[in-house]
C-alpha cells in the first residue's frame, strides 16, 4: 500500500462515489490503494459536511499584529529612504523579537508601500507653497487667457550628467509627497541657453556666455524677445523670479518695453510648460548620432533640435496649463507631477 498522504479533492470524490455504490471500506481501500483509516475518515467527514472539499486551515499566526504593523508604518514614515535591512534591525530591537527583512518587506507591501525611485523635484518652502496656492486659485478659471502668454526660461545642458537615483518607500499615490521626493540641486557649469514659446510658435534659442546678469538679460530681451513679442499682438510675457529677472533695472525695462507681464510664484517650474520643452529637447539631443563631443557641437545640435520641435507640442503644453493649476490646488501648493 502506498505511503500515507493527503488526498486530493478528486481522490476523495472517488472514495465517496464508490461508497455510494455500496462498496465496503475495505474494498475501496484495496481498489484505490488508500489506507483503510483514510477511506473511513473521508466517508465520515462527507457524512458530516456533505462535501469532499478541504476545510480551510488557519495557518501559522502572523508575527506582527495590527498594532505592530501601525508601529512599523510610523517608523517607515520617519525616513522614507531607510534601507529595509536597517529598518528590520531597528524594528526587531524595538519589539525584542527576531524578524527577517522578507517579513518586513512583505508587511509593508501588504500596507501598500513599495520601494520606488524618488522623483526629483525642488522642495517648496512653506511661504512659497501658500503663494503658489493663492496664485493658482486666482487663475483656476483661466482657459483662453493662457493662449496669450509667452513662456520663457533658461536651462543648462551638459555633455555628462549625473543621473544617480534615490530609493524611497511610498504608496503608488504618494509619488509627489514632500518626504518622497529627491530634491534637485544646481548642476555643474555647462552650456546655458534661453528660449521662449507661446501657442503655435517658438522663439529663438539663445546661447548665454557666462553668468546671467541684469544687463545681459536686458540685452538679450531687446535683441531676441522684442522681435518675437512684436509679432504677437496683445501677448503677456512670463519669466521666473531669478535674481537677474527681478533686478530693479530689469523691472523698469519691462515696464517701458512690454505691454504686460505675468507675475510668477517662486519655486514653480511645474507651472512653466517650457520645462517640458527642455525635457523634450534633452531627449532629442541624447538620441542624436553622433553625440556632441564639445560645447560648440552641443549648441549646434540643441539649436537644430529646438527649431524642429513640432507645433502640436506647443499647443498641447499651453492646453495643459489649466490642469497644472488644478494639480497645484489639489496638492495644496506642493510640487506636482508636471
Amino acid at each position: 500500500m502506498s505511503e500515507k498522504h493527503e488526498l486530493s479533492e478528486f481522490q476523495r470524490g472517488e472514495i465517496i462515489g464508490a461508497w455510494k455504490m455500496g462498496h465496503k471500506v475495505s474494498e475501496i481501500s484495496k481498489a484505490l490503494d488508500h489506507p483503510y483509516n483514510t477511506v473511513k475518515d473521508t466517508i465520515r467527514r462527507y457524512e458530516t459536511r456533505l462535501t469532499v472539499k478541504s476545510v480551510s486551515r488557519s495557518g501559522r499566526p502572523p508575527k506582527l499584529d495590527n498594532r505592530d504593523v501601525r508601529h512599523l508604518v510610523r517608523d517607515l514614515k520617519k525616513d522614507r529612504a531607510v534601507a529595509v535591512e536597517q529598518l528590520t534591525k531597528e524594528f526587531s530591537e524595538s519589539l525584542n523579537i527576531s524578524l527577517s527583512s522578507k517579513t518586513i518587506r512583505r508587511t509593508l507591501n501588504s500596507e501598500g508601500y513599495y520601494g520606488r525611485t524618488a522623483k526629483k523635484k525642488p522642495l517648496v518652502s512653506e511661504a512659497n507653497r501658500k503663494k503658489r496656492l493663492a496664485w493658482c486659485r486666482m487663475r483656476k478659471q483661466w482657459r483662453g487667457e493662457w493662449d496669450r502668454v509667452v513662456f520663457s526660461d533658461e536651462s543648462r545642458f551638459e555633455l555628462f550628467n549625473n543621473d544617480s537615483k534615490k530609493w524611497v518607500w511610498r504608496k503608488p499615490d504618494e509619488k509627489y509627497k514632500k518626504e518622497c521626493l529627491q530634491p534637485t540641486v544646481q548642476k555643474s557649469p555647462g552650456i546655458m541657453v534661453w528660449g521662449c514659446f507661446c501657442k503655435d510658435r517658438i522663439g529663438p534659442l539663445v546661447l548665454i556666455e557666462g553668468s546671467v546678469t541684469a544687463a545681459k538679460y536686458i540685452e538679450m530681451l531687446e535683441q531676441y524677445l522684442l522681435p518675437f513679442m512684436n509679432a504677437q499682438v496683445g501677448y503677456v510675457f512670463q519669466d521666473d523670479n531669478a535674481p537677474a529677472h527681478t533686478a530693479r533695472v530689469v523691472r523698469n525695462w519691462k515696464e517701458d518695453n512690454l505691454n504686460e507681464t505675468l507675475p510668477w510664484p517662486a519655486q514653480s517650474p511645474d507651472l512653466n510648460p517650457i520645462e517640458n520643452l527642455w525635457d523634450e529637447l534633452d531627449r532629442r539631443v541624447r538620441a542624436h548620432k553622433p553625440k556632441p563631443k564639445n560645447k560648440r557641437e552641443l549648441f549646434i545640435v540643441l539649436k537644430e533640435k529646438w527649431e524642429n520641435i513640432e507645433i502640436n507640442k506647443f499647443n498641447k503644453l499651453i492646453e495643459s496649463m489649466s490642469r497644472r493649476v488644478t494639480a497645484v490646488i489639489k496638492n495644496q501648493g506642493n510640487p506636482t507631477k508636471y
